[in-house]
């Protein structure tokens, strides 16, 4: 037995991982003054399909509940985001700085960087439509980047404007109804053969081609770009024409970013939707956001060894030499554990060697040795990297919250 195709278990050392990717992301976010929500795992089939289509239901864990209602487990946070903000955005002061780290679900082929299931840090403003809130969003994910101690040397953040591209369709004579197509042969021009990508085109190709090698003229671009450079983050972006986003709900700004050294996916993606709250549930607000997945994101840190050690488990392990003073230690292990401390100790009757084998494999940091001491209120600690042992007393103990 184990787990499904596409699907992970964290045993303690993954797991601890986890936490770390969790806690870097949940801090640097709410330094910008992001707040933490959470929707549940279980949607309404209809708010997918509303957004994307009904193509998307090919890469959905859907089916219809006891209910006869068709539900599916969320592929992405972004709609459940727009529905919960729908329903109370009046309760709330403008604009709104939300956070979430969903577990998000896609029946698709697993490959390198890409499962059925992961978890992402998302990030959305609403209800501010000037570039200064496009500016933001990307300083917070170039900052959680940073934290992990990656530098510009080991990413950037690769930007365009989907509204540059829209107005060039509509420049050209291209009909509403063939801009997604192109703007998909755009988004897919790096991963496809340079024929396939011309043949998508069409009569555009050339001009396209010229723009993709010489940039663009986009005023929002400019702006957001100066923004970063006051933010000294200049060398963590670059204006790049090919970036257009795959979802049809983008309507600006759009940026993903990417490993300096294309070995990986891309490792996160977003930009401004000022149109989706409307169409799914016709509340006019502007709005952005991106998406930071785990799993590209460990595969980067882990290549460049920036993945901590699974940390100490144990502030002390107490070993207790012989039953006779066995609840004494009881009582001991529960005043440090109402301290704060994190205490573990044989749960049976145990020579010595094996205890202390069991304190160093779980991280212990000390060792507190509960003997025939504790008669004269007396207790030996040795700490286990310098094997430097001591008496304390017992009444140390009660009174402080460390020894």
């Amino acid at each position: 037995m184990q787990a499904l195709n596409g699907f992970r278990d964290f045993y303690p050392e993954a797991f601890a991982q986890r936490a770390f990717l969790f806690e870097t992301w949940r801090r640097v976010a709410s330094g910008y003054g992001f707040v933490e929500y959470d929707g549940p795992p279980l949607e309404s089939l209809d708010l997918f399909t509303k957004k994307s289509g009904e193509e998307i239901v090919g890469q959905l864990y859907n089916f219809v509940d006891k209910g006869d209602r068709p539900v599916t487990l969320r592929p992405e946070m972004t709609p459940t985001f727009a529905r919960m903000v729908a329903a109370r955005h009046r309760d709330y002061k403008k604009p709104l700085k939300w956070m979430a780290v969903p577990q998000v679900f896609r029946y698709e082929r697993p490959q390198k960087g890409r499962l059925r299931e992961h978890y992402q840090l998302n990030c959305d403003i609403v209800g501010e439509e000037s570039l200064s809130a496009d500016v933001e969003l990307i300083a917070c994910l170039v900052d959680v980047l940073r934290a992990f101690g990656l530098t510009s040397k080991d990413f950037v953040i690769r930007m365009s404007d989907r509204q540059f591209w829209i107005d060039f369709l509509k420049e050209n004579g291209v009909p509403e109804s063939e801009w997604y197509l192109k703007l998909q042969a755009i988004d897919k021009s790096e991963r496809e053969k340079p024929e396939v990508t011309r043949e998508k085109l069409g009569p555009l190709a050339e001009k396209i081609e010229k723009i993709f090698a010489e940039g663009g003229s986009s005023e929002r671009i400019s702006t957001v770009v100066n923004g970063l450079k006051a933010m000294g983050l200049e060398d963590y972006v670059q204006v790049d024409f090919r970036i257009v986003r795959g979802l049809a709900y983008y309507t600006g700004i759009v940026f993903e970013a990417f490993d300096r050294s294309g070995e990986f996916r891309a490792i996160a993606g977003g930009g401004r939707y000022d149109s989706l709250l409307k169409n799914l549930c016709q509340v006019d607000l502007p709005a952005l956001g991106f998406g930071l997945g785990d799993v590209v994101l460990a595969e980067l840190l882990k290549s460049k060894g920036l993945l901590p050690e699974v940390a100490r488990q144990l502030d002390y392990y107490v070993a207790i030499p012989e039953e006779s003073f066995r609840e004494q230690a009881l009582g001991l292990i529960h005043q440090l554990r109402d301290k704060g401390n994190r205490v573990d100790y044989s749960l049976v009757s145990q020579k010595m060697g094996k205890q202390f084998e069991s304190a160093e494999s779980r991280g212990a940091e000390k060792i507190m040795i509960v003997d025939a001491l504790i008669l004269q209120g007396i207790v030996s600690v040795k700490t286990v990297a310098t094997r430097e042992q001591v008496q304390v007393s017992i009444l140390d103990i009660q009174n402080s919250a460390a020894i």
